[in-house]
């Protein structure tokens, strides 16, 4: 038997078995590449394909005139998958000596995150530096398209603008407000990666992003500088705790300018003073003192009986209300008439006039004008202040005829003032520029209006003279109250708020002033320190906007022309409003 023959048996097995692993390779190739086709490439797509967020541009916030308040631009982070990652000492040291961080700061976050497949190692990095950590091409670090907020303005800004976290979400003033229509929605986008988790191919935009709106507000960013600057300088002259600015628009109601001091860089808000985050002009709140005493007449004359020209007898210079002395702390001011009565900011004489009015008349006008109420403005945090509704006693009414009795925020008397400026009509205050400025309500008469502001004028003219604007007619009112004591007792004899309220040019107002300085240390007599400032800030806002003057720079009081003169120590605010409890008999002086 041949050698063949005798193993034929043995190739046919071979034959066979080569066969059926052809037949079974073949069945795999077809059961791959036809039968299981479609469910294989799904699980090879859900392993290397993934859905990235396209992170949105968050708008833009501008001033009035579109100068730039808050932009977006673009950063990158940095991010690390720490399974994928190397953590060798050669590794940390390179990635420590790009991102800043310490070896030992990197160990430990990867540590910590070693179940986790994401981890960010530094985010909002410059492009530039982005790109030098890509170069490395080490495993598991890998870069991220962000976008990160930047305020070309820092302080001048800050508590009105805000800011917005890490994430881009807004955390604090109008980038809180309108975070919603700021913020844009994100888009997705597929991609596919390798092994390691890098993006080899861009495969479709899932969603688009949308940007965020811009906000365009009412601010005027030249006056809002030179407003924080002039403010600035006064906090620090007299050694203020704070300082808080409003310029309003008559015309409009809109915010042409709202400062505080201390303020703080938005720009890096690591170590940031908590009080100095908050917008000052609409979440503190005060007893608006002597500045109530316009409204106060206001309601006098409109019901009738008298006129600015009315005589008053304030002899003897007090007056005794249910146990209580109300006075005028300098002296006896005598026989003088309404107007008078506002210069010489008497309290004897307001309370007087204010007690022949039905007793509720004061207090429904205050309302009208928006005390105990939201300005409108839409500002997250701020308060309304308090009106309380009394069964007035006479010693109730005559002190909430000089302020007391009620609290009020900066913007909130900026806001009445304002109502008196343009002739009775009150209207909401608006932090967005308007296209159409509302109409407004009618909660004072005119001619009520014009008296009051007149009289007002007369209070700059001959009291507060250093408020004067060279070349405009000013109308205001000057203000200084004791601050509550630290314990809730009765008033700090030492620590006062001191304010100044007013309007220019008197013959059609367009420009509202409200300057608020907080226990000042080095003087509190609001016509010393806080006229000048009023004076700076008006003339320095009306020459912005190219306000025509109405008044010849000669016609300006020799006082405001000289800093040498010392005016009269009778002026309304050479005292600060407060109130000051005796035992027997109780008294009331209300200083300014």
């Amino acid at each position: 038997m041949s050698f063949y023959t005798r193993h034929t048996w043995r190739w046919v097995i071979l034959l066979i078995c080569l066969s059926l692993a052809f037949l079974g390779l073949l069945f795999r190739f077809v059961q791959l590449t036809v039968i299981d086709r479609s469910f294989l490439l799904k699980q090879g797509d859900a392993r290397s394909q993934r859905m990235i967020e396209r992170p949105a541009l968050r708008g833009m916030i501008t001033d009035r005139g579109h100068y730039p308040l808050a932009i977006t631009t673009r950063v990158a982070s940095i991010w690390v998958d720490p399974q994928a990652f190397v953590a060798n000492t050669d590794n940390l040291n390179t990635l420590s000596s790009l991102l800043g961080d310490s070896t030992v700061v990197l160990q430990k976050r990867l540590k910590k995150n070693n179940s986790k497949e994401f981890v960010y190692l530094k985010r909002h990095l410059s492009p530039q530096l982005s790109k030098k950590v890509m170069a490395l091409h080490l495993p598991g670090v890998h870069s991220l398209n962000e976008y990160r907020r930047y305020y070309p303005e820092a302080d001048v800004t800050a508590q009105l603008i805000g800011f917005t976290n890490i994430d881009n979400q807004g955390q604090e003033g109008l980038e809180l407000a309108y975070n919603e229509s700021l913020k844009g929605i994100p888009g997705k986008e597929k991609v596919s990666k390798d092994g390691v988790g890098h993006v080899i191919a861009l495969l479709g935009i899932v969603r688009a992003e949308e940007p965020g709106k811009d906000l365009e507000l009412s601010i005027d960013h030249r006056i809002q500088y030179l407003a924080y600057r002039y403010l600035a300088d006064a906090v620090t002259q007299v050694n203020a705790a704070a300082g808080s600015v409003i310029v309003l628009d008559v015309k409009t109601g809109e915010v042409l300018a709202m400062a505080n001091v201390p303020s703080y860089n938005p720009n890096q808000t690591v170590d940031t003073r908590i009080d100095s985050l908050r917008n000052r002009c609409v979440t503190d709140t005060f007893e608006p003192g002597s500045t109530t005493k316009a409204i106060s007449l206001a309601n006098v004359l409109a019901q009738g009986k008298y006129t600015p020209d009315s005589i008053i007898d304030t002899n003897p210079g007090w007056m005794v209300l249910n146990g209580h002395v109300v006075r005028d702390p300098e002296g006896n001011d005598g026989v003088i008439n309404m107007t008078t009565v506002l210069v010489k900011s008497s309290n004897v004489g307001t309370a007087k006039l204010t007690l022949t009015t039905p007793p509720n008349s004061l207090w429904e006008l205050l309302h009208k004008m928006g005390y105990g109420q939201l300005t409108g403005s839409g500002f997250p945090g701020e308060v309304k202040g308090s009106l309380p509704l009394h069964k007035w006693s006479d010693f109730t009414l005559a002190t909430l005829s000089f302020g007391y009795g009620l609290s009020a925020t900066p913007l909130q008397v900026a806001n009445a003032y304002a109502t008196i400026a343009r002739g009775g009509i009150k209207m909401p205050v608006s932090l967005v520029k308007l296209q159409h400025p509302p109409q407004g309500e009618r909660v004072m008469d005119a001619k009520i209006a014009s008296q009051v502001k007149m009289m007002l004028e007369a209070v700059v003219d001959q009291a507060a003279v250093k408020a004067q604007v060279p070349g405009y007619r000013v109308f205001g009112k000057t203000g200084t109250v004791r601050m509550l004591a630290s314990n809730g007792k009765g008033y700090d004899e030492k620590r006062h708020i001191a304010f100044f309220a007013g309007g220019a040019p008197a013959s059609n107002p367009r420009l509202i002033v409200m300057v608020v300085l907080q226990d000042p240390k080095k003087g509190y007599y609001s016509a010393q320190i806080l006229a000048p400032v009023f004076s700076q800030i008006m003339g320095g806002a009306l020459r912005v906007l190219d306000v025509a003057p109405d008044k010849s720079v000669s016609d300006v009081a020799p006082d405001k022309r000289s800093p040498d003169v010392v005016p009269d120590k009778r002026a309304p605010d050479v005292a600060s409003d407060k109130r000051v409890l005796d035992i027997t008999p109780h008294k009331v002086d209300n200083k300014d």
